[in-house]
C-alpha cells in the first residue's frame, strides 16, 4: 500500500509507517494541486494535517485511495461528501490535541483577563501603564462552553480547577454525563444570556457557521469575554468587532480565523482589547508527536487488519470487535446480496430498507453490519461503483429511505438479523442467524420458517403446495444435468394463510446446486403448473 504524506508530520509517526513491510512512504510537502493530483493516483491513503486542500477535483484522480487519515481534529480542509462518494474512509485523531488546545484556551481566557499580551508589549516599549491595564479575576465568574467533545471536557476540568461555574449547551449531551463532569447543562439561548465567559469547542459546519453572530452577541451580558480556539467562521467576524466597538463585548481571545492567515487590515489582529494568536491551538511539542503517532498507527492497523478508528463517515470498529463480530459480517452481506438480486430480477422500485437486530449483537455498534447490509443490497442493482464505505450515501441520494430497529431480548434465535425491503409494490423479508458459532442459515424468507444453508447457487421457488411439483422440478433440473446438493421445503406461516381456504396451500422450496442454470432452465421451470416464481441467486 503506498502512503502518500503530503504535509509535514513528526518523524515519530513516519517511523511507524517505515517499520511495516507492506507499507511503502512517499513523504512529499508543499505539493502544488497539479503535482497532488500526480502523486495522490497510485496512493491508497493519504495522510495530512492543515495544509493540504483536498478537494472534490483532487479526489478524482485518487483512483485507487481507501482511506484519509487527519493528523489533527478538523477536516473542513476535506471534502467529505466527495470522499464518502467515492467510497474513502476519512479519520482523524480527535484526542491526540485535545489538552493542547484546552491549555491554550485556558492561557488565552487569563491572557485576556489580566491583559497580559498588551502590558507585555507596553513593557517591551519602556512604559510602565499599571493602572491601564487593571484586570479581573476568574475565580466565580461563568464559564460558557458551547460543545462538550474531547477539548470542552478538558476546558471543563481546568477552568473549575480556577474556581470558575460552567455552563455547556451541547445538543448531544445527555443530562446524566453533564452531571458526572459537574456541569450544568443549558440551552444555547441560555448560555449566551449568563455567561461571563464563552468558548466554543465544535467544528465548523452548517449548523455551527456564524453560531455567535449579532443576535447572539445581543443577548449576551454586557462586559462579556469571547473566545474561539475551535476554526474560524464559528464567530461571525464582523459582528464580533462590531461587539467589541459598541462595549458589548469587553475582550475576546482570537487563535482561528475565517480567512488564514488574516488579511493586514483584519481589524481583529489590531483591536486593543483582543488577544489573537496564528492558530496555536495544537502547537506544542508534545501535541505534533501525539497526532502524527496516532494517525500512523490508524492507518497502519487499517493496512493490517482493516480496523477502522476515529472515522468520520463510516462506524469505527476495533480489531477486537472486528473478531467478534466478523460472523456476523459474513451473514450481513448474503442477506444483503440475496434481496439485492430479488429485486434485480423484479426491477421494482425499492422504497424502504428496514434492518432489525435482536439479542446480544445488540450490545455492540451495529453501524459496520448496517452498511454491509446496504453495500450487498445495492451492489447487484446499482450501475455506480458501491462500496463499504459509500453504501448509505447511495442509498439516500437514490431516494433510499434507512430504518435500523434494535431488541435486545431474543426473537426466535439467540442473535437474529431480519432484512426487510420495501418496494412499490411487495415487501420481501429476508432472516438469518447464526447456529454455532460461525454457521450461518436463512431462518425465514417472507411467511415462511426456514433452515437454508445460505452458500453457493441458490434456486429459490415459490409454488402452490399440490403432489408432483417437487418431482417435476427435480427432472428438470435432471434433465439439464444440474445437481442438487441440498433442498429446503417449507409451508407458509398457518397464521397467515386461511387453511379453510378453497385455494392451495403455497410454499417455498430452497434448492442448493452445484452449478449455476441457464436462463432456459428458469423458465422452463416457470412455465410448470402450479409455480408463482422462480429466481437463481448466487451467494460466495
Amino acid at each position: 500500500m503506498k502512503v502518500l504524506i503530503s504535509d509535514k508530520l513528526s518523524q515519530d509517526g513516519i517511523d511507524i509507517l517505515n517499520a511495516e513491510d507492506n507499507l511503502q512512504v512517499t513523504y512529499k510537502t508543499g505539493l502544488k494541486p497539479e503535482e497532488l493530483q500526480e502523486e495522490i493516483r497510485d496512493a491508497e491513503a493519504l495522510i495530512i494535517r492543515s495544509a493540504t486542500q483536498v478537494t472534490k477535483e483532487i479526489l478524482t484522480h485518487a483512483t485507487k485511495l481507501k482511506i484519509i487519515g487527519r493528523a489533527g481534529i478538523g477536516v473542513d480542509n476535506v471534502d467529505c461528501d466527495a470522499a464518502t462518494e467515492r467510497g474513502i474512509v476519512v479519520v482523524n485523531t480527535p484526542s491526540g490535541n485535545a489538552t493542547t488546545t484546552a491549555e491554550h484556551t485556558i492561557a488565552m481566557l487569563m491572557s485576556l483577563s489580566r491583559h497580559i499580551p498588551q502590558a507585555d508589549k507596553s513593557m517591551h516599549q519602556g512604559q510602565w501603564e499599571k493602572s491601564k491595564f487593571t484586570g479581573t479575576e476568574v475565580t466565580d465568574k461563568i464559564l460558557g462552553i458551547f460543545g462538550f467533545g474531547n477539548i470542552g471536557m478538558i476546558v471543563a476540568d481546568r477552568a473549575k480547577g480556577l474556581k470558575m461555574r460552567v455552563l455547556v449547551s451541547d445538543p448531544f449531551l445527555k443530562p446524566e454525563i453533564a452531571a458526572k463532569y459537574g456541569v450544568e447543562l443549558v440551552e444555547f439561548d441560555q448560555l449566551c444570556k449568563r455567561s461571563d465567559y464563552i468558548t466554543v469547542h465544535v467544528p465548523l459546519n452548517d449548523s455551527t457557521r456564524n453560531l455567535i453572530d449579532k443576535k447572539a452577541i445581543e443577548s449576551m451580558k454586557t462586559g462579556v469575554r469571547i473566545l474561539n480556539c475551535a476554526r474560524g467562521g464559528i464567530v461571525n467576524e464582523a459582528d464580533l468587532v462590531d461587539g467589541l466597538n459598541s462595549g458589548k463585548i469587553a475582550g475576546a481571545a482570537i487563535d482561528v480565523f475565517e480567512e488564514e492567515p488574516p488579511k493586514k487590515d483584519n481589524p481583529l489582529s489590531h483591536h486593543d482589547r483582543v488577544v489573537c494568536t496564528p492558530h496555536l491551538g495544537a502547537s506544542t511539542t508534545e501535541a505534533q508527536v501525539n497526532v502524527a503517532v496516532q494517525v500512523a498507527e490508524q492507518i497502519r492497523d487499517y493496512a493490517k487488519t482493516g480496523e477502522i478508528r476515529n472515522a468520520l463517515n463510516f462506524p469505527s470498529v476495533s480489531a477486537e470487535v472486528l473478531k467478534v463480530l466478523k460472523p456476523y459480517l459474513t451473514l450481513c452481506s448474503k442477506l444483503g446480496a440475496f434481496q439485492g438480486q430479488i429485486f434485480q430480477a423484479s426491477k421494482e422500485k425499492v422504497r424502504k430498507l428496514t434492518i432489525s437486530y435482536s439479542g446480544s449483537v445488540t450490545d455492540y455498534d451495529v453501524g459496520v453490519l448496517t452498511s454491509t447490509i446496504v453495500h450487498a443490497f445495492l451492489f447487484p442493482i446499482l450501475d455506480t461503483t458501491v462500496n463499504y464505505v459509500n453504501a448509505l450515501s447511495l442509498a439516500k441520494s437514490s431516494g433510499i429511505e434507512i430504518e435500523e430497529n434494535h431488541m435486545h431480548q431474543v426473537q426466535d434465535y439467540a442473535n437474529q438479523i431480519t432484512f426487510a425491503v420495501h418496494g412499490d409494490e411487495k415487501t420481501s423479508i429476508i432472516a438469518g442467524a447464526l447456529f454455532g458459532k460461525t454457521n450461518h442459515r436463512f431462518v425465514r424468507f417472507n411467511n415462511f420458517h426456514l433452515e437454508v444453508v445460505p452458500d453457493g447457487y441458490l434456486l429459490v421457488i415459490h409454488n402452490n403446495d399440490r403432489p408432483g411439483v417437487v418431482g417435476k422440478i427435480g427432472t428438470i433440473l435432471s434433465n439439464h444435468k444440474i445437481n442438487i446438493s441440498r433442498m429446503h421445503l417449507t409451508l407458509g406461516n398457518s397464521q397467515i394463510q386461511d387453511q379453510n381456504s378453497a385455494y392451495p396451500k403455497e410454499a417455498v422450496i430452497f434448492v442448493n446446486i452445484d452449478q449455476p442454470t441457464g436462463i432456459e432452465v428458469i423458465e422452463e421451470l416457470k412455465q410448470l403448473n402450479d409455480i408463482i416464481s422462480v429466481y437463481q441467486i448466487t451467494l460466495n
